[in-house]
């Protein structure tokens, strides 16, 4: 679920005197639509700007156990990578300071910066070890695939700390969603994000090797859908034994490096109307085994949630909703 400071003052206790007078005089604000990753047509609600917020809406009538917080507020089009470290630590400080200590059910994935991968292995040193903090949230539109080996040192760092590495949709509104430019209307920004650009980021996750290095890495695909994965992967499988001089370190298929280290979130869930066709694509890839209740409060994505909870068996169902999170983040 989310949650969003209201605006940058919220933040100014957790930023160094530099930093306050930087947002002050350049009259730096948070962008409410996140340049425009959630236009307002789209929001069903405000994003939760505190404890209380979140436990009215959804904490208390829910029922849950446990929730994990991503705050994706510092993942905008600023290309100022000292400003982003900052802004991050103070999202970090935040998160720790006013949001974990006021309810023994929440979790949160602590941000880092993107452009500076020493800056962000020094704020998972600094905020990783906290009991609280569980994932490490990037975004999955960045200027380089995630796999690449230029973050393999930031990946390791997060695997260190035993935290799992959450890939978020939407990221760098400033960089091209799709592998051939700029999409020209918002449906097409949010099918590239949600669906294209993910599928690139598992791609260059298994095939750079990453997974070899970090053997404990876990990652989770969070907002970006699941029902593409079968079909990426068949034909993962089926070319990467061609190609295998250019990945000499994968010594098995694709698809088990990615049942061993990949789990996926159930919003959105882009399924069929026809029960019987939900039933097939989800044995396409055992994904009752790979898959993660998100409820993405406070954003709604249809009915495609309820579908595929009504496909499921009753044992698949209890790991969906909870078992496979409790397993992949230890919270059990």
């Amino acid at each position: 679920m989310h949650c969003a400071p209201a605006a940058l003052g919220d933040l100014s206790q957790y930023l160094e005197p530099y930093w306050r007078t930087y947002v002050h005089d350049g009259g730096v604000h948070l962008n409410p639509t996140q340049g425009g990753a959630y236009p307002p047509v789209v929001l069903t609600g405000a994003t939760p700007a505190s404890v209380e917020d979140l436990r009215t809406e959804l904490l208390d009538p829910a029922g849950l156990r446990t929730a994990i917080l991503n705050c994706t507020a510092s993942f905008h089009c600023n290309r100022n990578p000292y400003y982003e470290a900052a802004l991050t630590s103070a999202i970090n400080d935040w998160l720790v300071g006013e949001w974990l200590p006021r309810d023994d059910r929440l979790r949160a994935s602590m941000v880092v910066p993107t452009l500076d991968a020493d800056a962000a292995v020094a704020e998972i040193e600094r905020v990783g070890g906290h009991p609280g903090i569980v994932q490490v949230l990037l975004p999955v539109r960045t200027d380089v695939p995630w796999g690449n080996k230029r973050n393999h040192r930031l990946l390791a760092a997060a695997a260190e700390h035993g935290l799992v590495v959450g890939l978020h949709a939407w990221g760098r509104v400033g960089n091209a969603a799709t592998p051939t430019g700029f999409t020209h209307s918002y449906l097409e920004d949010y099918l590239s994000n949600s669906q294209m650009i993910v599928q690139a980021q598992v791609t260059s996750l298994v095939t750079e090797g990453v997974f070899t290095r970090v053997p404990g890495l876990r990652v989770a695909l969070l907002e970006c859908g699941f029902s593409w994965l079968p079909t990426l992967l068949w034909r993962f499988d089926k070319d990467w034994k061609g190609v295998w001089r250019e990945v000499p370190w994968l010594d098995g298929r694709p698809s088990e490096v990615v049942r061993r280290h990949i789990r996926l979130t159930t919003a959105p869930a882009h399924l069929p109307r026809d029960p019987a066709q939900v039933r097939q694509a989800l044995d396409l890839l055992d994904l009752g085994a790979l898959l993660m209740y998100a409820s993405d409060h406070p954003h709604v994505h249809g009915d495609g949630g309820d579908r595929l909870l009504a496909a499921l068996t009753e044992a698949e169902r209890e790991r969906v909703t909870g078992r496979n999170a409790e397993e992949w983040y230890g919270l059990a």
